[in-house]
């Protein structure tokens, strides 16, 4: 994830609440922190008022510290009110992984996108292509170091450690949906890229986006390719989600799930398209007059040491950025005779973008990331 430059609007005494802690947002939204032990040490989770209950939205991590966390807060914040549903964005473990814990503790259904319920049943189970060998076999595709590849095998299933179980039904999220939530309705905007259908919410009357992980105040959100769809192109539908979220008002309110509460979100899509597209802008001046793999556009797209756990992510992007010009018909994809990908870009050529002809390099990314 990239650090940003861009300088949101927060709110005044918006200052994080400790784990355990809610701080009311507006009437009837409390908003919760649950550490996570990674380098991104948080999870916003939000709490919203649903008339005789409560609705969580999102669970944190399957850790001691926020099941703990949770106990605080049923005691302390629901005011002797049941959490009459459980809704999660999607299927990453900060945000599913005490799902199943908190839907049998209170006895009310799981509610999210088919998209993100079933992957992370499948991810859960350690079933192909979602397992560790099926994950090295990918990297190794795209030119993944032997010895990378030895480290990344021996943190195991790290997915089923975090959630280890799944609830066995769900309620599905589709986009458009309008739910009532207490006195509000609050619509379902699908988006993509980062996850499956990622199930952002929307309250046009309170003017309040719960974002998710999709638009973010300080970091951008990966987008991998991973080898159950191994041809994606994960940042176009990143960059068409970022589209839906451009028609919302440019005054709302952002809830997001890593960082503060901010507003700003039409100057924030601008500036993750402009991110995006300096670095499509790397991947063209790579691999131009040589075929790269995605490993080797790694450091590339990311200036700094990584360790284990951030180099698949960045395998994944580095993957997802070639992918998003392989689509565009401006990479070249080829296939050695070890099975190893690698792209590459005859400087000169002519190519199209969306419909347009480019032979810029600078505008044929800037065209592909949709500015």
């Amino acid at each position: 994830m990239h650090q940003t430059d861009f300088e949101p609007v927060y709110f005044a005494g918006e200052a994080p609440p400790t784990p355990g802690q809610a701080h009311r947002v507006a009437e009837g939204l409390y908003w919760l922190r649950m550490p996570m032990p990674l380098a991104l040490d948080h999870i916003n989770l939000w709490l919203l008022d649903d008339g005789p209950g409560w609705t969580i939205v999102d669970c944190g991590l399957t850790t001691d510290a926020t099941r703990a966390a949770w106990e605080q807060v049923f005691a302390d914040v629901l005011g002797g009110k049941p959490v009459t549903r459980v809704i999660c964005t999607h299927m990453h473990p900060d945000h599913i992984g005490l799902a199943d814990w908190l839907c049998q503790r209170w006895d009310v259904p799981l509610c999210m996108t088919q998209g993100e319920y079933l992957s992370a049943r499948l991810l859960t189970a350690g079933l192909p292509p979602t397992d560790t060998a099926s994950m090295l076999a990918h990297y190794r595709r795209h030119g993944a170091d032997p010895v990378h590849l030895q480290e990344m095998a021996g943190r195991g299933n790290f997915y089923a450690r975090m959630v280890p179980t799944v609830p066995l039904q769900y309620q599905r999220l589709v986009h458009g949906q309008v739910l009532r939530i207490g006195a509000d309705d609050w619509q379902v905007v699908e988006g993509g890229g980062h996850s499956p259908e990622h199930a952002a919410l929307w309250c046009e009357a309170r003017g309040v986006l719960i974002a998710g992980d999709l638009l973010l105040p300080r970091i951008s959100t990966n987008v991998s390719v991973f080898p159950i769809e191994p041809e994606a192109d994960v940042l176009g539908r990143y960059l068409r989600s970022l589209a839906r979220f451009a028609l919302l008002p440019a005054g709302m309110r952002v809830l997001p799930s890593h960082g503060l509460p901010f507003t700003g979100a039409h100057a924030r899509i601008r500036q993750l398209r402009e991110h995006h597209a300096e670095r499509l802008q790397r991947v063209l001046r790579a691999c131009e007059g040589q075929a790269c793999t995605a490993a080797e556009l790694v450091p590339v797209l990311f200036r700094r040491a990584l360790d284990v756990h951030q180099l698949g992510f960045a395998l994944g992007e580095g993957i997802a950025h070639a992918h998003r010009l392989w689509a565009c018909q401006v990479l070249q994809r080829e296939i050695d005779a070890q099975g190893v990908i690698r792209f590459h870009f005859a400087r000169g050529s002519r190519v199209a973008v969306d419909g347009v002809e480019e032979t810029d390099i600078t505008q044929i990314a800037a065209s592909a990331a949709g500015l």
